[in-house]
Order: structure tokens, then C-alpha cells, then sequence
């Protein structure tokens, strides 16, 4: 293809030099640089645009990514037993249902010992409360398991000392009533 036009140049070479191009061709020229100029600006004006909008879109992932992820983690603070263990989930309740059955009858005898019942009840609060810090732990721990059986081994202790308490209780009863007769 080079060699045609520069074949056609060699040839043609007098008459470029004789003969200048039209006023229509310098016209036409004019429009179809103006039509150029003008498609450049739309597509600068579009680019623009559409920049805008990926800049939006993209704004409205993160915001929409960082929802779902504070949402997730604070979904994963409430943890449970269950969720971890189902097996030790089911200990776990039966143990709270009979530490509540066992508290009850303690504070029936509350009125009769007082002494005795604040001392059982600060032995039991001691236990709430590192109950209370590995279900705080629960979450975040690598080992789940190991803390729900620490869990389910807290709430046997406290159902033991009750039984215990109770038993003690019962004793220091029948003590008095041999006594008083």
C-alpha cells in the first residue's frame, strides 16, 4: 500500500504543487473536525458520568460490606451454648432448672439461719460470676468447646454445693430440734 501512494505522489507530484484544494473540501474538512470536537466533549461529559456513578456504586458496596460486617460480629456476641454444643446445650438447662429448684428451698431456710444463708450465697455468687465471665469469653475464644464444658462443669459445681448447703441446712435443723427436746 505504501508503494501505490508513493507511486501516485511521484506521478501527481506537479499537480499538488499547481493546483490547491477546494473551499468546499476545506469546508467539509471544518464540519467533520467540529462533529469531531463535539463527540469528544459528549464522551468527555459521559465518561465523567459514568465515572460518577462507579464512584456511587462503589461507596454503596463498602458502606452496604461494613453494615453485614459489624452486623455479623455483633450478632456473634450473643453466642450461645447451643450454638457451640447441643449435647452440653441440654446439661446446661437441666442444671439451671434444678440450681433454681434448689436456690428456692435455700431461701426458704434463709430466715432461720441468716448467717449461714449469706455465706451460701456469696459461695454462690462467686460462681455466677466465673460463670458470667466464660460465657463473656464464649465469642471470642479459639475453643468454643473447652469453655461450654467449663460452662456446663460451673453449673454442676454450683448444683453440688447446693445439695451440699441443703444438706448441711437439714443437718443443723435436726441438731436443733434434738436439742430443744
Amino acid at each position: 500500500m505504501n508503494n501505490r501512494l508513493e507511486t501516485f505522489v511521484k506521478i501527481n507530484r506537479k499537480d499538488f504543487d499547481v493546483f490547491e484544494p477546494s473551499a468546499s473540501l476545506w469546508a467539509k474538512i471544518e464540519l467533520e473536525l467540529d462533529a469531531k470536537q463535539k463527540l469528544d466533549r459528549k464522551s468527555k461529559k459521559k465518561s465523567i458520568k459514568l465515572y460518577l456513578w462507579m464512584s456511587t456504586a462503589a461507596a454503596i458496596i463498602v458502606v452496604f460490606g461494613l453494615v453485614w460486617f459489624y452486623a455479623g460480629r455483633s450478632r456473634n456476641h450473643d453466642l450461645e451454648i447451643a450454638d457451640v454444643n447441643a449435647a452440653a446445650a441440654k446439661k446446661e438447662i437441666q442444671f439451671t432448672s434444678l440450681i433454681t429448684e434448689k436456690r428456692d428451698s435455700l431461701a426458704i431456710f434463709a430466715s432461720a439461719n441468716p448467717d449461714l444463708y449469706k455465706k451460701f450465697t456469696d459461695d454462690l455468687k462467686k460462681l455466677d460470676d466465673d460463670y458470667e465471665r466464660l460465657k463473656a469469653e464464649l465469642p471470642t475464644t479459639p475453643n468454643q468447646v473447652f469453655v461450654v464444658k467449663a460452662m456446663v462443669k460451673n453449673r454442676e459445681i454450683q448444683l453440688n454445693l447446693l445439695k451440699q448447703q441443703l444438706l448441711i441446712i437439714n443437718q443443723v435443723d435436726d441438731y436443733k430440734k434434738v436439742n430443744q427436746i
